[in-house]
């Protein structure tokens, strides 16, 4: 981890580090320009192979073959009545959802459809009538993260929460609150399993907060009747307790499903001061994991898995991360820049070892850095 600090360190002078004129290399040009052009010539052999079009043929059997499955769901469950066996229903939609989220994360990122406005009102739908989420609650902060992942004060998912990412941060704990933070990384899962009611509840906060969201009544309206609607049906053909249990379960396994396609992307990766400058390449690079497996981790992680790829160019379809990922990975060995990629076992650990070390970490008084360095 430090030797990755220390590569950031010395990367991070691109052209936003400089406020004049750029410093010239011993070759004429300014190191300004050169790190533009390193992704320049990236972006323009991307756009040259092709990659970039759309892929309706893919969304468009996603999108029904989804929709499809998930009105299986209900028949099935409209079958089988007053059963335990319900619980197994309440799993495979909790799956069903989180391929819905893939597919609205997709949309959100015009890697759908040409047309803004279609990708627009797909991630809305998406999102409200089969999720039960606010659409315009996500899209600012999921864009927030994409412009400066892993950079305190500029990602939104590196904020302290019930979760730190920084020293610093843990030190600010008392109490309770400082004892878990010690050993948070181990809370990860637990906390995973109510990260889908974490973003119910937030999507109705903004929903009705004054501050401006766009198409507020119509976002209301979706959610109100998703929401309405599934606890209605639960509890006509369902007793409360097994109904409750359906509930428990669905909502536990999609912020599970959801939220731990998310956590190995960026935890663990370096963390970016909020006065350092990192060039856009090395930016993306950098602070991104990406996650081997094949195409069953394709599936399960909805492409995330290709961290790196889709940061570097958030519009490509999904299904063409894979196939410029060669490309991407020779660029930056090229170019020397770390390239981190790792099983999912692999990155699960480093990254509930990442957040006990910050934890404990907080706990110090004082911190010998020679002891702070070998120890991250």
């Amino acid at each position: 981890m430090s030797e990755t600090l220390a590569r950031v360190r010395s990367e991070a002078s691109g052209p936003e580090a400089y406020g004049g004129a750029a410093p010239s290399d011993h070759d004429g040009g300014s190191v300004s320009e050169r790190y533009v052009s390193t992704f320049t010539e990236l972006s323009h052999r991307i756009k040259a192979s092709g990659l970039l079009k759309r892929r309706y043929g893919y969304y468009w059997s996603k999108l029904i073959g989804s929709v499809l499955v998930f009105a299986g769901i209900w028949v099935a469950f409209g079958f089988l009545g007053d059963s335990w066996f319900q619980l197994v229903l309440a799993g495979v939609l909790a799956a069903v959802l989180a391929q819905f989220g893939f597919l609205g994360h997709d949309g959100a990122h015009r890697q759908i459809f040409a047309s803004p406005r279609w990708n627009e009102w797909t991630s809305r739908v998406i999102s409200g009538l089969f999720m039960g989420l606010s659409y315009g609650w996500w899209l600012p902060k999921h864009n927030r993260h994409h412009a400066n992942p892993n950079k305190e004060g500029a990602d939104p998912d590196v904020e302290p929460g019930v979760l730190v990412f920084t020293p610093a941060a843990a030190q600010r704990r008392r109490g309770l609150s400082a004892r878990l933070t010690r050993r948070q990384g181990y809370l990860l899962f637990p906390l995973l399993l109510l990260e889908g009611l974490s973003m119910h509840v937030a999507s109705i906060r903004m929903i009705g907060r004054r501050e401006a969201l766009t198409h507020r009544w119509c976002e209301a309206a979706f959610v109100v009747t998703r929401i309405g609607a599934y606890v209605a049906v639960l509890l006509l053909v369902l007793p409360p307790g097994k109904a409750a249990a359906f509930f428990g379960v669905q909502m536990g396994l999609f912020g599970l499903f959801l939220g731990g396609s998310f956590a190995p992307n960026h935890i663990g990766m370096p963390i970016v001061a909020p006065n350092q400058k990192v060039d856009f390449l090395r930016r993306q690079v950098l602070m991104s994991r990406n996650i081997r497996g094949g195409r069953a981790m394709d599936f399960a992680l909805g492409g995330l898995n290709y961290q790196i790829e889709h940061h570097l160019f958030p519009s490509m379809p999904r299904p063409n991360l894979r196939q410029v990922q060669p490309l991407v990975r020779e660029y930056c060995a090229r170019h020397k820049i770390s390239y981190t990629e790792t099983s999912l076992v692999g990155a699960y650990g480093a990254v509930v070892r990442y957040l006990n070390n910050v934890g404990i970490a907080g706990k110090d008084s004082f911190r010998c850095p020679l002891a702070a360095e070998y120890r991250v």
